[in-house]
């Protein structure tokens, strides 16, 4: 099966009408990926398959006064029936490479304790859990 790994730019909108199952936690609306792709500092990735959205990366960086610029990979998904493939991965060195270009010096992701499929590609990047506690705030 081809999959075209590519970046989105503001205008990109209608290239995300049609998602497989999963890719992303929620259906996208229009308004929120217009916004999305056009604020400084945000990133997506997407794999295609057929004109269909079968995996996904969206980073944001952040910046510091006291610290290096960092890329956060806020999400990484990839339809199921895609999964195992090396489409994350490829999605990851994609972002890796933007981060680098955006000047940033790291890159940050998390994932649950219990997502085993996430941890071991984080890992196989190289990467080495950290412990880390979250808290959310409804705002």
């Amino acid at each position: 099966m081809n999959v075209e790994i590519r970046r989105l730019y503001a205008g990109d909108d209608a290239l995300v009408k049609r998602v497989a199952e999963d890719v992303f936690d929620e259906p996208v609306r229009a308004d929120r990926l217009a916004a999305y792709l056009a604020a400084p500092g945000h990133f997506m990735i997407v794999a295609l398959s057929e004109n269909v959205v079968v995996g996904q990366c969206a980073a944001v960086i952040h910046r510091h006064p006291d610290k290096v610029s960092e890329l956060y990979i806020d999400e990484v998904g990839v339809s199921p029936a895609f999964q195992r493939q090396g489409i994350a991965r490829k999605m990851l060195d994609v972002m890796f490479m933007i981060g680098r270009d955006q000047g940033c010096e790291e890159a940050w992701v998390g994932t649950e304790p219990d997502n085993v499929a996430a941890r071991s590609l984080y890992e196989s990047r190289g990467a080495v859990a950290e412990p880390f506690v979250m808290y959310v705030y409804r705002l």
